[in-house]
């Protein structure tokens, strides 16, 4: 259990809302489950010998990739390796999730020893990699659900959390260091007492689906809530969009790329509206609908 739960508000909400999260897990699952026992077959070529998300998954026919700026995060999204066709979700212990049906790909990235990188940690983590990776640490930044912030920069020059109640207060108390295992500890902080509140908060509506790209997020803030991140997006020649959908989970468990059960057709793509009552996916349905970007 994370740690943000020792926040007492937090326990209150959490308490409250655990079976209602449950009942609706189980809805979704057996709904899921009915719409992948139909016999429609996708209309998408699985280019299983491809090992990135733009060269295994063929957009339909009429649709193009949408093209991504390169060296943006939507182009490292698009182009992260992926492990071998058919590998199996794994949680932070190693085993296997119960349910592996409900993904076509999981992403070559380790998902820690312990219970914290899961939905909302799983988009930090990807976004901290490219930020880590283009140098861009200034950006490195993440709220806690308290509203405290605390940057890499900042923890990388010995600035520690320190929790009394509901209060927060930082400290110097370690040594410089700039290393990335200093940098995966300090995730292992941000993924402790962040999650979808505190993201949605540090995060811009997306309004208008035209405007959807690739590294924008589905978003339900709660204790619990749920998020998603378009992982590709295609377009036909009357603009119309397609797009690719990852998510980390509960559990800590990999990061994959799920399946659409709701239109097996076009499976994995998913049609989404931004101005939609409701989105339906392989493991959470969204309602209200709320699109945000990192900027």
């Amino acid at each position: 259990m994370k740690k943000i739960l020792l926040f007492s508000t937090l326990v209150f909400i959490f308490s409250c809302k655990k079976n209602e999260f449950q009942q609706a897990k189980n809805a979704v699952e057996s709904t899921v489950s009915n719409a992948l026992n139909s016999n429609e077959n996708s209309y998408v070529k699985i280019n299983e010998n491809k090992n990135t998300i733009k060269t295994r998954f063929s957009p339909l026919d009429d649709y193009t990739w949408v093209e991504t700026e390169h060296n943006s995060y939507g182009n490292f999204i698009e182009n992260f390796k992926l492990k071998n066709f058919g590998e199996p979700i794994i949680k932070y212990n190693g085993e296997k999730v119960s349910n592996q049906n409900n993904h076509l790909a999981v992403f070559d990235i380790d998902v820690g020893s312990k219970d914290l990188q899961q939905c909302a940690d799983a988009i930090i983590r990807l976004r901290s990699e490219y930020l880590f990776k283009t140098k861009s640490f200034g950006e490195i930044k993440y709220h806690f659900t308290s509203g405290d912030l605390l940057s890499w920069n900042d923890f990388k020059n010995g600035t520690r959390a320190f929790m009394s109640g509901n209060s927060v207060t930082f400290r110097k108390t370690a040594a410089a260091d700039d290393s990335y295992e200093n940098f995966r500890n300090y995730l292992d902080l941000i993924y402790n007492y962040a999650g979808t509140i505190s993201q949605f908060k540090e995060t811009q509506p997306v309004n208008k689906t035209s405007d959807l790209k690739t590294g924008d997020i589905l978003i339900t803030a709660g204790s619990p809530g749920h998020v998603v991140f378009i992982a590709g997006v295609s377009k036909n020649s009357e603009g119309k969009k397609l797009f690719l959908l990852g998510e980390g989970f509960t559990p800590a468990q990999s990061i994959s790329i799920m399946k659409n059960p709701f239109n097996p057709k076009i499976s994995p793509w998913y049609d989404l509206d931004a101005n939609a009552d409701e989105i339906k996916t392989s493991r959470y349905f969204f309602k209200p609908v709320s699109f945000r970007r990192y900027e």
